[in-house]
């Protein structure tokens, strides 16, 4: 089966509502190919190499949570840019991409996502009072220690974490926020809770985690966004009845 272009962005706007957010990019419909679509392949990241792969796998659309066009960029078609759009204008494949959307939503956004992965129930927004908060706040079902939470990321995720232990010796209540996140660790202090997660790390955060007394998990920020858009591609296709696949890139950050 397959479905027009036009339908499904209206249906995958409608569920992501980004207009509800100001962006650093455009969200929604970013690059036009065919009108009708029978295959959607997801990925974290519109890059030549998951481009390639999604062209070999038929794609018709692929559905992104880090595509163009982003704030402060060169606006020129040159370069890396040119050729990735030439790739997707070449083979009349259309690009849909939903950035601070695909964070923050409530059943396919990627810390709701990541908190189903790790067995995390969720209990608030890491921003209080912030219907949209980006971070999440929760617990574990039982306390672990930081070498079990740290093993349990591993297991999940398929990659080990790295860990800046805070003297804790079980960890319950966590914070977390997907991808560059490390700066909201003084949010997670001021919660009050036993542990922070997120994608990247930065010198600072370091000593944030130790002084604060919160142990700190880098998941890597490719790592912790790839479960948002494989929700959202399984969805639309099961709407629509078409296809979806997901392709993961590697990207060791």
């Amino acid at each position: 089966m397959a479905v027009s272009l036009s339908d499904l962005v209206a249906k995958a706007d409608q569920v992501m509502q980004p207009g509800r957010l100001a962006d650093y990019c455009p969200n929604g419909l970013q690059v036009e190919g065919k009108p009708e679509i029978a295959r959607i392949v997801s990925g974290v990241t519109a890059s030549q190499d998951f481009l390639e792969k999604a062209i070999a796998a038929k794609a018709d659309l692929v559905l992104v949570h880090h595509g163009y066009f982003w704030k402060g960029e060169d606006p020129t078609l040159t370069g890396i840019k040119r050729r990735r759009i030439k790739l997707l204008m070449d083979n009349e494949v259309s690009l849909l991409a939903y950035h601070l959307p695909l964070d923050v939503h409530a059943e396919f956004g990627n810390n709701v996502q990541l908190a189903k992965l790790l067995n995390m129930e969720v209990t608030g927004p890491l921003e209080t009072g912030n219907a949209l908060s980006v971070g999440l706040i929760g617990q574990l079902p039982a306390p672990l220690s930081p070498e079990s939470l740290a093993g349990l990321i591993e297991t999940r995720l398929g990659r080990k974490p790295l860990h800046i232990p805070a003297g804790n010796s079980s960890i319950k209540k966590v914070a977390w926020c997907t991808g560059a996140a490390q700066g909201y660790i003084e949010k997670a202090i001021k919660a009050d809770v036993d542990a922070y997660i997120s994608g990247e790390i930065s010198e600072p955060t370091v000593h944030l985690a130790r002084e604060g007394k919160v142990d700190y998990f880098s998941v890597g920020h490719h790592a912790s966004e790839r479960y948002g858009v494989q929700a959202l591609g399984k969805f639309l296709a099961d709407y629509f009845q078409i296809e979806h696949c997901f392709i993961d890139a590697d990207n060791p950050v």
